[in-house]
C-alpha cells in the first residue's frame, strides 16, 4: 500500500464523523421524509425546515458527494442510500442516524473515559446508565426501540426450524419487530412479548397484523419472565451485559422455562481472533454505552452451558454484522 492511498484512507476514517453528523442533521430536519415526492430545491427545503439556506446547501452538497443524495437541475434527489433515512422506508435507518448522532455521538466523544476507567463513556457524559437514562427519558427511550427494530430479522432466525412450538416469548423484544415476522411466517404459532413498559409502547402498530396471536406482558427480565411456554428467544440482548448479569438474566429464563422447552440465543458472534474488515464496529458501541460486549460464539455456549442449559446447535452468521444463533435447552 503507497502512502498516499494509506493517508487517504485514513483520512477517511477520521472524518466519517463528520459525515454522520450531517447525516443526522438532515434527518433530524426532516429532509429525507421532505423529499420522498421527488427533488426539492435547497431553499425550498430550507424554507420547509427552518434551516439556514446556504448552511443546508453545503450539507446537502457534502452528502451529495456522499451518494446520500444526488443533485439535479430541480435541486436535490434521494439516492437508494438516502431514502433509508426517510421515516417510512423498509428497513429504515432514520432511527438509527438519530440516535447516534445524539446520545452515541455524545457517548464517544468521552471514549478516553473509557479508555482509562474501564467503565462506559456515557455514564460519565449522562449521569447514569444507559437503560436507566431511557427510562427516564420516553423520547430517546422510543428512538432506541424503534432502531433496534428497524434492524431486522436475521436470516438464521428466518431459517430457523420452530416445528413443535405453539407459544413463543420474545424476552427483551423491545417494539416487537422480530415477534411479528416470526408469527407472521408461522400462523399457527402464538407468541408474548416481554420488556419493560417504555420498549412495548410502540408494539402496537408494530404487532397490528398479528395481534390476535401476542400478549404484551411487561417486566424486567432480571425479575421474572412469562413462564411454561415452549420456547424462548433472547435476540441482542445478551450482549448488553457483563457476564454476571447474563447469568442472572438466563437464570431467570431457565426458571422459567418448562421441561422440553426451548431457548434461541442471536447474537453477532466476535471473531477468534482479529477477524475480517467490518468485525468489531458494533462492539466499540457497546464499549462506551453499556457495560456488555460481543462474545464469540464459544463464550456464548460457554456461558449458556456455565449456567443450566446444554447447547444444540450453533451457527455463526458468517460475516461482520450477521447474528448467529444458538439453540439449547435445560440441563437436566
Amino acid at each position: 500500500m503507497d502512502n498516499g492511498f494509506a493517508r487517504r484512507k485514513l483520512l477517511g476514517i477520521l472524518s466519517a464523523s463528520w459525515l454522520a453528523q450531517a447525516c443526522y442533521a438532515v434527518t433530524r430536519l426532516g429532509v429525507p421524509d421532505l423529499l420522498a415526492s421527488g427533488p426539492r430545491s435547497a431553499a425550498d427545503l430550507a424554507a420547509a425546515t427552518g434551516a439556514q439556506p446556504l448552511v443546508l446547501r453545503r450539507l446537502l452538497r457534502a452528502l451529495g458527494g456522499a451518494g446520500v443524495f444526488r443533485r439535479t437541475a430541480e435541486g436535490y434527489e434521494l439516492t437508494a442510500v438516502g431514502a433509508l433515512l426517510r421515516a417510512d422506508a423498509a428497513g429504515s435507518l432514520r432511527d438509527t442516524a438519530l440516535m447516534d448522532g445524539e446520545e452515541v455521538y455524545r457517548a464517544f466523544a468521552e471514549i478516553m473515559h473509557t479508555v482509562h476507567s474501564g467503565r462506559p463513556a456515557f455514564e460519565a457524559v449522562y449521569g447514569k446508565p444507559f437503560y436507566e437514562y431511557l427510562a427516564g427519558d420516553p423520547a430517546a427511550a422510543a428512538t432506541f426501540h424503534a432502531a433496534m427494530g428497524g434492524a431486522g430479522v436475521p436470516a438464521s432466525w428466518r431459517d430457523c426450524d420452530l416445528a413443535g412450538v405453539g407459544t413463543l416469548v420474545d424476552v427483551g423484544g423491545g417494539s416487537g419487530a422480530l415477534l411479528a415476522q416470526t408469527l407472521a411466517d408461522h400462523p399457527e404459532l402464538r407468541g408474548v412479548l416481554f420488556d419493560l413498559p417504555a420498549a412495548l409502547e410502540s408494539a402496537g402498530s408494530v404487532l397490528a397484523g398479528v395481534a390476535d396471536r401476542v400478549r404484551l406482558v411487561e417486566g424486567s427480565f432480571f425479575d421474572t419472565v412469562p413462564a411454561g411456554a415452549d420456547a424462548y428467544v433472547l435476540s441482542r440482548v445478551l450482549h448488553n451485559w457483563t457476564d454476571e448479569r447474563a447469568a442472572a438474566l438466563l437464570g431467570v429464563v431457565r426458571e422459567a422455562m418448562p421441561v422440553g422447552a426451548r431457548l434461541f440465543v442471536l447474537e453477532e458472534f466476535a471473531p477468534d481472533d482479529d477477524g475480517p474488515v467490518g468485525a468489531g464496529l458494533v462492539d466499540l458501541l457497546m464499549l462506551v454505552t453499556v457495560e456488555g460486549y460481543d462474545r464469540t460464539g464459544s463464550e456464548y455456549r460457554n456461558l449458556l452451558v456455565d449456567n443450566g442449559f446444554t447447547v444444540v446447535e450453533s451457527r455463526p452468521g458468517g460475516r461482520p454484522g450477521v447474528e448467529g444463533l444458538i439453540e439449547a435447552v435445560r440441563s437436566a
